[in-house]
């Protein structure tokens, strides 16, 4: 692994074991592969043409995975998520008007908003007892106080929470009512588990279609992050006018060796390679249950519905607001940062489980050898 140039085993120093950024260690799908080697052989690395195939190719692969009807006329691409999160945040608000985000969550959403000339509005997660959901009734006061816009996440980061379809349609009936838009970053939904449902916010009700927008890629399902391609999805004629309306250049951004990985990535040839995904997946996740328990009493963990990333509740252990300091100086475990998702996050750690069983287990035992 170490021979790899990315950031997750190139930020630290040698002995330290990478769990932080979403970065997966396993080989990628074979079709990716191929398709990318054959072009490094063609020599293929040109502009990237008004139509590489992704937007098919998507449209193919939420038929099969999800149930979903999109239109590929109503698909355009661009660099990666946040980009296009920036691009439509700017065509929907203006200057100085608040974008609800909901806490703890995905640190770039701090730093998008105000890109795209908002401010950033928190309403945190509700915790159910056993789980996480949209607190609507804050959303909509928020809305009611002039809020124009939701950055929704969706399976949320970090806490593997994948939204109820009833939530997203009353999260939509909300915005429609007070004239609010609905961005969904949907990166994460392919590595839902096979025990969870995922409901692409379009898909949520006639209102969603109507006034929302999806943003979604390969990129953490297939390992892709370095080859940027995303896609951004509409339903209503409204919303895609809104899209169609962007600038040549915000789909210039999208990189070949990125479109051609995706239309790899979402042919139905790598749906095999995907399973297999979700399986090892499914399997860590678990494991670190058992982990946990054994070796770090206190910890607080609830098994993700998707995604790789864990969301770990270390606050019994008295070890500070950012424990994941603690353990990279002392553990020599590198986890993100819980306070960077939010002040919901003091206390926690995100564990990057999209990584060999042996890895994963090692990395606990270090943890565990600090609890006194």
């Amino acid at each position: 692994m170490r021979q790899r140039s990315s950031t997750k085993w190139r930020k630290y120093p040698a002995e330290i074991l990478p769990l932080f950024v979403a970065e997966t260690d396993f080989p990628l799908a074979p079709a990716i592969t191929a398709r990318l080697t054959e072009a490094v052989a063609l020599g293929d690395t040109g502009y990237t043409p008004p139509d590489p195939g992704v937007r098919d190719a998507y449209v193919a692969f939420a038929q099969r995975r999800f149930g979903s009807e999109i239109d590929p006329a109503r698909v355009r691409t661009t660099c990666d998520v946040m980009m296009g999160v920036v691009e439509i945040l700017r065509a929907v608000i203006a200057p100085g008007d608040r974008v609800v985000v909901t806490p703890p969550v995905y640190p770039p959403f701090y730093d998008t908003v105000p890109e795209a000339g908002g401010v950033v509005e928190r309403v945190p997660l509700r915790p159910t007892g056993d789980g996480w959901e949209l607190d609507l009734d804050g959303i909509e006061a928020a809305f009611a106080d002039g809020a124009r816009a939701i950055l929704l996440c969706n399976p949320h980061n970090p806490t593997g929470t994948v939204h109820a379809r009833g939530s997203l349609a009353a999260l939509a009936e909300i915005a429609l009512r007070h004239g609010a838009r609905v961005i969904s970053d949907e990166i994460h939904a392919p590595l839902t588990q096979p025990d969870a449902v995922f409901t692409p916010f379009l898909d949520a009700s006639a209102a969603a279609g109507e006034i929302g927008f999806a943003v979604t890629s390969a990129s953490k399902a297939f390992n892709l992050a370095g080859l940027k391609c995303a896609l951004m999805v509409t339903a209503g004629a409204g919303s895609a006018a809104v899209v169609a309306s962007l600038p040549d250049e915000v789909e210039w951004r999208t990189g070949l060796f990125g479109a051609m990985a995706a239309v790899a990535a979402f042919d139905e040839a790598s749906d095999p390679w995907l399973d297999g995904l979700l399986a090892t997946l499914d399997g860590n996740r678990r494991l670190l249950a058992e982990l946990l328990e054994a070796h770090v009493p206190g910890a607080r963990y609830r098994i993700p519905d998707a995604g790789y990333l864990a969301w770990v509740d270390l606050s019994a252990l008295g070890w500070g607001d950012n424990p994941a300091v603690k353990i990279l100086r002392e553990a020599k475990v590198a986890l993100h940062f819980g306070p960077h998702f939010g002040q919901e996050g003091n206390g926690h750690v995100r564990v990057n489980i999209g990584c060999a069983p042996e890895v994963l287990r090692e990395a606990v035992r270090r943890i565990g050898a600090l609890v006194g």
